[in-house]
This record gives structure tokens, sequence and C-alpha cells, in this order.
């Protein structure tokens, strides 16, 4: 079938907003050389506003070549709940409240590990929280793992290799830890219900080799920054909690489990994002600063690709249907890179009569590849939001996060493919 215009030029803008996002240092130098539009060089060098900004641009031009009814309704058939459940869920996640019930579990698991206090509580971070997103979904673990590593080691002064090689390992971690049951991780949300894959299913097929991969990755990074850990001050980054009211903590808790529980259904979970908003105003001195900013800045990134990438099905689809189940894997690897993962599975999960090894081949690549770049799975725009204001310029280069994203990536490949 011959490509449209618009998704021809929605093709364009799609390969414009990916090298867009390898440029964004360029933009935040001109904001510091070019001072009298600072503004715009500035808006233009945040990572998250790039997807958002060649969205609005896609639906200037289907205004201009097929008119404001089909550009209209092109935006109704979009399905933006998902960019508002990161929004609700990273904010909840964020608060002191749950943040701290996190550092404390993490805190009191890490002390059953052998190793010293810093590289203790450094590998549990990497591995508890990626396999609690399983639960309480991979946005919400990103946003927890971020803030508890920002608080502890990346606010005290470790090396640029320690701080990229922690991201490109949680992103990794994150992007697999999921894979224990059937709703948590959005590439395998898109196709579970489909499919008819269970918690069982999930456990025996995906999550034992989830697990496996992610405790390797952690364990590596742990023995080769053991010097910087331990080196690192134990007192960093702690968070004061311990004059919460406990009623609060379960209202926290409570509004963030109803949240996850309700995530397909915007009407709800907005709901109780509202109430949440009042709580944290009522009680304001409990609260640290709420993370609406980064919040929302993940939000737009998130709909800015949900609008590009559903002009992208006509090139994508034909392509991972022609490979065989081998080639869909890695295929899925490297196309998870330029795209979202969820938006590969989904593809997939519209083709009936697949087998089960394509099934698994396509989702075992997609979630394996999830870390290699901020667009390939959607809560890695919130990892970033949280933590690239310590590294220098407050950039996070793309080919960096890559590199250090490559060796776990290989080995989630090596536990979903070998084992």
């Amino acid at each position: 079938m011959s490509p449209t215009t618009i998704q021809l030029i929605g093709a364009l803008l799609f390969a414009t907003a990916i090298l867009h996002t390898f440029a964004t240092s360029f933009f935040e130098h001109l904001a510091h050389t070019r001072p009298a539009h600072a503004g715009l060089w500035h808006l233009l060098g945040e990572v998250e506003v790039v997807f958002g900004f060649w969205a609005l641009v896609l639906m200037v031009a289907m205004f201009m070549t097929d008119g404001a009814t089909v550009a209209t309704s092109y935006l109704d058939s979009r399905n933006f709940t998902e960019p508002m459940f990161v929004f609700a869920i990273m904010v909840i996640a964020g608060t002191r409240p749950i943040l701290h019930c996190a550092r404390r579990g993490v805190r009191i698991v890490s002390r059953a590990v052998p190793l010293p206090a810093n590289m203790g509580f450094y590998f549990t971070v990497l591995v508890l929280v990626p396999l609690l997103g399983s639960f309480i979904t991979e946005p919400a673990a990103m946003t927890l793992a971020a803030l508890i590593l920002r608080e502890r080691f990346f606010q005290n002064g470790l090396s640029t290799r320690f701080k990229y090689a922690t991201l490109g390992i949680l992103l990794v971690n994150i992007s697999i830890g999921g894979t224990l049951t059937p709703f948590a991780a959005p590439p395998v949300l898109m196709v579970a219900g489909t499919w008819g894959w269970d918690t069982s299913f999930m456990l025996l097929t995906f999550g034992w080799k989830a697990a496996v991969a992610l405790i390797i990755n952690a364990l590596v990074a742990t023995v080769l920054f053991r010097k910087e850990l331990c080196a690192a001050s134990a007192e960093a980054g702690r968070i004061n909690g311990d004059n919460l009211p406990s009623i609060l903590i379960v209202v926290h808790l409570l509004i963030l489990c109803g949240v996850v529980v309700f995530a397909h259904h915007p009407a709800m979970f907005l709901g109780l994002f509202l109430l949440f908003l009042g709580v944290a105003q009522a009680y304001e001195r409990h609260q640290d600063r709420l993370i609406l900013r980064e919040g929302l800045l993940v939000a737009f990134f998130l709909a800015g690709l949900v609008v590009l990438g559903g002009q992208q099905q006509w090139w994508l689809q034909p392509l991972l249907m022609s490979m065989s189940n081998e080639g869909v894997f890695f295929g899925a690897v490297i196309l998870t890179a330029f795209t979202d993962n969820a938006a590969l599975t989904y593809l997939g999960s519209l083709v009936e009569g697949l087998s089960d090894g394509f099934k698994y081949a396509l989702v075992a690549g997609a979630v394996s590849g999830g870390g290699l770049t901020i667009i390939a799975n959607a809560p890695n725009p919130a990892g970033l939001a949280i933590l690239r204001d310590h590294f220098e310029d407050e950039t996070i280069h793309p080919v960096g996060l890559f590199l250090a994203a490559l060796p776990p990536t290989l080995m989630a490949i090596l536990a979903f493919w070998y084992l």
C-alpha cells in the first residue's frame, strides 16, 4: 500500500524528532551564546519537549493538507491515557511519604545483602525497585528509583562515568523488571489481553529470566564502582520522614494503589490524583516540592510520541511481519531504540495467526531494548527528567546513554534468547 502524503510527512517528522534528541546540547549552547532568544533555545534544548514540538508541526501540516475535520478526528482517535497516567503516578510516587517508605524498604532489604553499606544499598535499589515495578507499574518504579539514586548517590559528587552507567542499568532493569506480571510493562500490557498471557505465564516465560539479567547487571555495576560507592557518604540524601504521621503515609499509599488499579480509566485515576493534590495542599508541611514540572514535561513527551507514532504503522508493521522469529527478536531490540517498545508490540497484536515463538520474540526483544534511548520505553523520560540536573550542563547525551545501556542490554538479550 502506498503511503499518503501525511504519512510521508509524519515519517519525516518522526525521523527529525529522533535527530533532534541528539541535538539538545546544541540548543543549550545557543541559549548561552545567543541570549536574545535564550528562552526559545532552552525550550528546544529540553529533550522532553522534542516529540511534543514535532507533533505540533505534524498537526499543523495535517490541518493544511487534509483540513481541520481530519486533523481533529485524528487527534480524537489517539489514546492519551498513558501520558496522563505517567504524569499522575510520577507526581504521587515522588512525594515524601511514598519515597520515605520506598527508601526504608530498600534499607531493610539491603542489610541482608552481604556487601558494605553503600554497595548493598546501591545493589538493592537496582534490583528491588525494578522488580517492584511489576506491581506498582514501571513509571512509578522509575520515579522511585531515580529519586532514591539522586538523593543517595547523584548528589554525592560521584563521577560522570558512574552516573551514565547507573542510568543505563536503571533504564534496562526497569524495562525488563516489569515482566513478572501482565499489566505493569507497557509493551506487555499491549498484548497480554489479546494473547491470553496471565501472571503465571509471565513469571514462567519472562519473569525469572528478567530477574537473572537484572541481578547480574546490578552486581556488575556494584563491583565495578565499589571504590566510589565505599568512598561516598552513607548519610547523603537522607530523607526526612521521621515525623510523618502514619495516617498520612497510609493515605498516600492507598491513593497510589488506587491510581495503579485504575490505570486504564482516566476519569478514575485523575479523580484520585485531584484528591491527592488536596491532601498534599492540606499537609504541605509534610511534603517536598511536588514534581509537577517534571511530570508535565514527561507527559508532553509521551503525548507527542503518541501523535507522531500513529503515522508510522504503514512502514513499521510490514517490516516486523517480514521477519523470522530470530529476526523479529533482534529487529525489535534495534527498532525499540527508535520508537516506543509498546508501539511495536501493539502492532504485533493486530496481526492474527502469529506463532507462539513470534509472539515471545517480539515482546522479549522489545523489553530487552527498552533502555537504549529516551524514547525506547515510556518510563525512560521520567528517569531522565529527575536525574539530568546532576549531569554536566544538565544534559544527558543520547550517545553516552546508548553506550552505557548497551552492556546491560546485551545481558538482557542473552537471558531472554538463550535461557
